[in-house]
């Protein structure tokens, strides 16, 4: 790996790790209500009185703790934005008035959400490892087999309730998140994708431990030579990213599974799901261009 690429991916992470907590500081001062994770955050705060920034770096760190039943490894940048996003949080609402008037709250979060969008791109990015609730949210798919959106329902839906009792901000800007927030990473993340070369032997120990074993949007990793010259991002479950190889992966480790899930001698093979319909959106939009890259178009699956 290059010197230069490392300090771009390293650098891309920094930035989208800083406004990643600006965006949620805009989002809590606009006051019309916040995303799942940071109302059981503020709740938590209310309660113990401990500052937010500070509250979102414990939460992070007791996620990161249920990775380990999960027996996954976190990357650099997963340590990174558990020590960083509440720092930076902290400064914006140090920063950031708290807004009263309803057209400077709307605006605010607007602000907010469309810069958690950008911020959620630059940090995923560098492929430096996915940030620690979405780790839990991967892992916890990979290990019971349960669709991704079904996993994220679950988690996110658990938090909100606990974070509401504790007193956390729950309005329709929580709404807004929970609908806007899929859609427009869909369009940040392939934005600010960094293609990597195929790592050299020499590299490949290092790459890993950048990385860690955590899945990070399978999407974004290019498997096999079809997935070199455009990975594909699904949108169907939200700003996950799937490649088609990533998915091809997956279900042979369902098939090989120990769970009920798995093909059962006795048992008749199920009949396979009928295909949905999805968008899907060629990654490294901006890669290309700064490298002067061109790409041809793959067709459209039927």
């Amino acid at each position: 790996m290059s010197r230069f690429l490392l300090t771009r991916r390293l650098a891309q992470l920094l930035v989208g790790l800083f406004l990643y907590g600006i965006a949620i500081a805009l989002m809590v001062q606009a006051g019309i209500g916040v995303s799942p994770w940071d109302v059981l955050a503020q709740g938590v705060s209310y309660k113990t009185g401990i500052p937010f920034g500070l509250v979102t770096n414990l939460i992070g760190l007791v996620v990161l703790a249920f990775w380990i039943p999960l027996r996954q490894r976190p990357g650099l940048g997963t340590v990174l934005n558990v020590l960083l996003v509440g720092p930076s949080a902290q400064l914006g609402l140090w920063i950031i008035p708290q807004q009263t008037v309803l057209w400077a709250q709307v605006l605010v979060f607007a602000a907010g959400l469309l810069l958690l969008a950008v911020a959620t791109g630059l940090y995923i990015g560098p492929k430096l490892g996915p940030g620690p609730r979405d780790g839990l949210m991967t892992g916890l798919h990979a290990r019971t087999g349960r669709p991704i959106w079904a996993v994220r329902t679950a988690i996110e839906v658990t938090v909100l309730i606990i974070g509401w009792f504790l007193g956390g901000n729950v309005g329709v800007g929580t709404l807004a998140f929970a609908l806007l927030v899929g859609p427009l990473c869909s369009l940040t993340l392939p934005f600010f994708a960094i293609r990597l070369p195929e790592p050299a032997p020499a590299d490949a120990e290092l790459e890993g431990e950048l990385e860690g074993t955590a899945e990070q949007g399978p999407g974004l990793r290019a498997e096999g030579a079809d997935e070199r010259g455009a990975v594909r991002f699904d949108v169907r479950d939200g700003i996950l990213l799937e490649s088609d190889a990533a998915t091809r992966s997956r279900a042979v480790q369902r098939a090989d599974s120990p769970f009920v899930r798995g093909p059962q001698p006795d048992r008749a093979p199920a009949e396979p799901p009928a295909a949905r319909p999805s968008r899907l959106i060629a990654a490294h939009w901006l890669d290309d261009r700064l490298t002067g890259r061109t790409r041809r178009a793959h067709p459209r699956r039927a």
